[in-house]
């Protein structure tokens, strides 16, 4: 009998970013990105989890669906760190040592702190001095995930993040050549695929959904 209670796992994809540049896409990975997470399984349905994302975004006018982005022609990259804490609740029990139980959609509701670069000041024309700051997303996502072979599993899945600042591309009202913002704050995501070890005693759950 396969034993569940903890899984470990990696994911490789792609993330991309919306705000001020370039494309507003929620779902267009454009930079490879990857993620390593542990989960404890409380449940059938819930499973507590842990992520570490490296998630580097770009954005380019040139590459966007209106002509105004498009003749500006603003373009940035930066890269963020991301550490999140939250759960994933399956829509299904969800158990490998069960045939009929190998396979679930399920969604995840997590908080997550992340670390990106910001502009500091401008030394010289067009020549920018940055520095690194924490902040904190909104992040929820959904995916589905099924049993590959023995105590191996995969998963499919998007992670979509809402930020508290406007500052991820650079914009900023300090200095005049970056004051390109608006009032919405931007947002990060993540899409990819997932290859999870499964391991720990047979599972003795919880009471609970």
């Amino acid at each position: 009998m396969l034993g569940q209670l903890y899984e470990i796992g990696v994911s490789l994809g792609g993330s991309n970013y919306v705000g001020d540049i370039g494309r507003t896409n929620y779902i267009y990975p454009n930079k490879p990105a990857g993620a390593a997470f542990f989960k404890y399984n409380w449940n059938p349905k819930i499973a507590l989890r842990a992520t570490y994302s490296y998630l580097p975004v770009e954005g380019n006018d040139l590459d966007a669906d209106t002509d105004f982005r498009v003749t500006r022609g603003l373009s940035f990259t930066n890269t963020i760190h991301e550490l999140a804490i939250g759960l994933e609740y399956n829509f299904y029990d969800y158990n490998l040592s069960e045939s009929d139980k190998t396979w679930t959609p399920y969604i995840l509701l997590e908080l997550a702190a992340f670390n990106s670069k910001y502009v500091v000041s401008e030394s010289a024309p067009n020549q920018y001095v940055f520095d690194n700051k924490n902040s904190f997303a909104i992040p929820f996502g959904v995916g589905i995930k099924s049993k590959l072979l023995g105590s191996w599993a995969i998963s499919l899945e998007s992670r979509f993040r809402y930020t508290f600042d406007d500052d991820i591309d650079y914009t900023t009202d300090t200095i005049q050549s970056l004051n390109f913002g608006s009032n919405n704050n931007d947002w990060y995501m993540f899409t990819g695929v997932s290859l999870i070890y499964t391991f720990g005693r047979p599972p003795c759950y919880t009471n609970g959904l």
